[in-house]
């Protein structure tokens, strides 16, 4: 397999990167991660807006060209022989001397991994199992999708390697947050439910999208800080991510959901299979692109 290192394409048994890299050192860094559907990078413009608001919040500089971008997508995607693909866009402080730097980074590392998925990722049910770990609060005002991952390791490590669960967090306060490598959903009498940002979830690219959907099919939808006890009274429960797009929950404890048969789940999944080949920003939906 190949890789996209700092202007160059190396296999990855070349790649390389300092131990002085502030990435490595300090977890000065943020990363996307999306997936490419037949060449495409779906929403590639919204995850590089939020990878540029964290690289602002870090002090690091790098070029974030979209389109530069898109032609390295392209570039990797034909050396490895893939259409349809896991990417990781990463981006660290760099190389830089041992200690807690206050200026501005001007030398980032920047790397995109590629590894093939299937064209069709078919609705994997998963049991929602609520962690005894907290989600902890963010490093900033919000949270960034950093190097900082200890919590969600933790957290994976307290439920198992199992991929037919994910552990569902709970704020410090006991309010509803996010999955550990998802955000969470639900739906009551046709309404949709999400917990808000202000829980210190992660605002996740398929989480605005899906909000988004919700707004175009005029699903009413509460956003919110909620109670453990209201998901347990779900007619459907469900996560996303970028790469597992929306994954259906069968099970919450001793309560047995609808899974892939909810309606809802599948109205949304039909709308995201529509526009995941073509759509470049959340922003197209809304304008009917």
């Amino acid at each position: 397999m190949y890789l996209y290192l700092n202007g160059d394409i190396v296999h990855l048994s070349e790649a390389a990167i300092s131990p002085f890299d502030h990435g490595y050192l300090y977890g000065m860094g943020v990363f996307e991660t999306f997936r490419t559907y037949e060449g495409h990078p779906f929403l590639l413009k919204d995850h590089l807006k939020r990878l540029s608001r964290g690289l602002k919040e870090l002090n690091i500089a790098a070029d974030l060209n979209e389109e530069k971008i898109k032609q390295i997508i392209t570039e990797l995607l034909k050396k490895n022989g893939l259409k349809d693909a896991y990417c990781r866009f990463n981006v660290s402080g760099g190389t830089e001397e041992i200690g807690l730097k206050t200026t501005p980074y001007e030398d980032a590392t920047v790397i995109l991994f590629q590894k093939e998925l299937p064209l069709s990722t078919p609705l994997k049910e998963k049991e929602g199992v609520f962690l005894k770990l907290r989600r902890n609060t963010p490093e900033t005002g919000e949270r960034l999708k950093s190097h900082h991952y200890l919590n969600n390791m933790a957290a994976k490590r307290e439920i198992g390697s199992s991929l037919d669960q994910e552990g569902i967090f709970l704020t410090k306060q006991g309010h509803l947050c996010e999955g550990i490598t998802s955000n969470l959903f639900w739906v009551e009498g046709g309404e949709l439910f999400t917990p808000s940002v202000e829980t210190g979830l992660l605002n996740g690219i398929t989480r605005q999208f899906i909000l988004a959907l919700a707004d175009r099919l005029n699903i009413p939808v509460q956003v919110g800080v909620f109670e453990k006890e209201e998901i347990l009274e779900a007619d459907e429960v469900f996560f996303t991510n970028s790469v597992q797009e929306i994954i259906p929950v069968n099970k919450i404890d001793s309560m047995l959901l609808p899974g892939h048969n909810g309606k809802y789940v599948g109205v949304l999944h039909k709308q995201y299979t529509k526009y995941k080949r073509y759509l470049n920003s959340i922003e197209e939906l809304r304008q009917g692109v």
